[in-house]
């Protein structure tokens, strides 16, 4: 009995670890694990720093190499991503580049200047001679003539500042002119008889005329009829530029203005035609003469479309 007794306490001492669970057994274990890991982890830590901080002091130096590089001086070997983008092969320019992108003549470039530096300009050395006396240039002739369309209102006040005339406000031998122009103007005549006439396409108005003051707005002019009829007008010269304005119109017929300077040159050349109706045109001259020449116009009918007078029409000439 006594062995049998110590035979089942001897199984049940042999069989107690066997019998605890699995979850106690390894507590000291288990911690022991979670500080070794910790451990482990704080070390990789380090050595990532240590790792980044590395690239970071390489980065740097890269950094500090390039800059250092690209501030430096033009070596000249003229390569692709050099200073100053020249291209392979290309001359570099002698003289500075000027305020406008072109090189200008300051001379050859020192080293150690920075773009867009210039050396120190040298001492001028006092003058021994009397600067050159600039001789004047006495004025070429100028003369131009183009066509263009007629406002529907003319201010002859305005647009004739030095002087203006205008024909037939009380018929075919009317004429009104600035009060106080320079008289420049000068009606020529011209073959065949004037007959006026208030059925313009444009009105004129003034404010400064003799002997008439002024005009709100009138469409009255003057036309002779046949081929080689026409008007004469001259215009005297300044020696400065002038402008001169002629308001002028056809009725079934091709008119021919002809513009030349007394003192010789080309005649310039400008027609009108309309075979069915009227038409009106102003016609601007632009010219410079010297003091004892002067400008010549001629406004005739070169051909005719009706055998009822066709014609050419003059309503106003301005000066300025």
């Amino acid at each position: 009995m006594a062995d049998e007794d110590r035979t089942r306490d001897g199984s049940r001492a042999g069989d107690e670890p066997a019998a605890r669970p699995a979850s106690h057994r390894p507590r000291s274990v288990a911690g022991l694990n979670h500080r070794a890991l910790r451990r482990l982890a704080r070390s990789r830590q380090r050595r990532l720093w240590a790792l980044e901080g590395v690239g970071a002091v390489v980065c740097l130096v890269v950094l500090v190499a390039y800059l250092g590089t690209r501030s430096g001086p033009d070596s000249g070997d003229g390569t692709i991503g050099g200073s100053g983008g020249v291209p392979a092969g290309a001359a570099r320019p002698t003289g500075l580049p000027g305020a406008d992108g072109r090189t200008s003549e300051a001379g050859p470039a020192l080293p150690g200047l920075r773009p867009r530096q210039r050396p120190p300009s040298p001492d001028p050395s006092p003058s021994t001679s009397p600067p050159a006396a600039e001789t004047a240039k006495p004025s070429a002739p100028l003369l131009s003539v183009t066509r263009a369309e007629v406002p529907a209102e003319v201010d002859l006040t305005a647009v004739g500042t030095r002087d203006w005339m205008h024909w037939g406000l009380r018929g075919g031998n009317s004429t009104v002119r600035k009060s106080a122009g320079s008289g420049e103007i000068v009606d020529g005549g011209g073959k065949g008889r004037r007959i006026g006439w208030d059925g313009n396409q444009e009105v004129v108005r003034w404010s400064d005329g003799a002997p008439d003051r002024w005009d709100r707005g009138s469409s009255d002019g003057v036309y002779t009829c046949g081929v080689g009829n026409g008007f004469s007008l001259t215009v005297a010269g300044s020696g400065a530029p002038r402008t001169v304005q002629v308001y002028a119109g056809i009725w079934m017929a091709r008119g021919r203005l002809d513009v030349r300077l007394s003192t010789g040159g080309p005649v310039s050349t400008l027609r009108l035609e309309d075979p069915y109706t009227s038409q009106s045109a102003q016609f601007v001259i632009r010219f410079a003469a010297p003091k004892d020449a002067r400008l010549v116009v001629t406004w005739t009918v070169e051909k005719v479309f009706t055998e009822h007078c066709g014609n050419v029409g003059l309503q106003a000439v301005a000066l300025r």
